[in-house]
């Protein structure tokens, strides 16, 4: 039971980050920002959020330019989201790099 309910509100916090996230990278040229995966605590007080970033050379300082405006993000999230959860989690963010690992994977294969 507990589990379901996690999966959803990781399932939320995805879609509601996504938008986030797409809508602030239109000022970016060249640049696409997804959410691959929310991992959400079980009291629901933190949230893991793992970002793939392409191109994948300009991810940490990508991370670091999201890590600096969290509580923005947390806000804009906090108003998208304030009739479906009571609590709005803490957000960390990490670079999702299992395509990159994926690709080395494909290239190793390839030899």
């Amino acid at each position: 039971m507990e589990g379901t309910r996690l999966n959803k509100v990781g399932r939320l916090l995805q879609k509601e980050l996504g938008d986030i996230f797409q809508k602030q990278a239109q000022g970016l040229s060249g640049v696409l920002i997804s959410v691959s995966q929310v991992r959400v605590s079980p009291d629901l007080s933190v949230a893991k959020v793992y970002l793939s970033i392409f191109p994948s050379e300009k991810g940490t300082e990508l991370l670091e330019a999201i890590r600096s405006q969290t509580k923005a993000i947390r806000f804009d999230l906090g108003q998208r989201v304030r009739h479906q959860l009571r609590k709005i989690p803490e957000l960390t963010f990490f670079i999702d790099d299992s395509l990159d690992y994926i690709e080395n994977i494909d290239k190793l294969l390839q030899k």
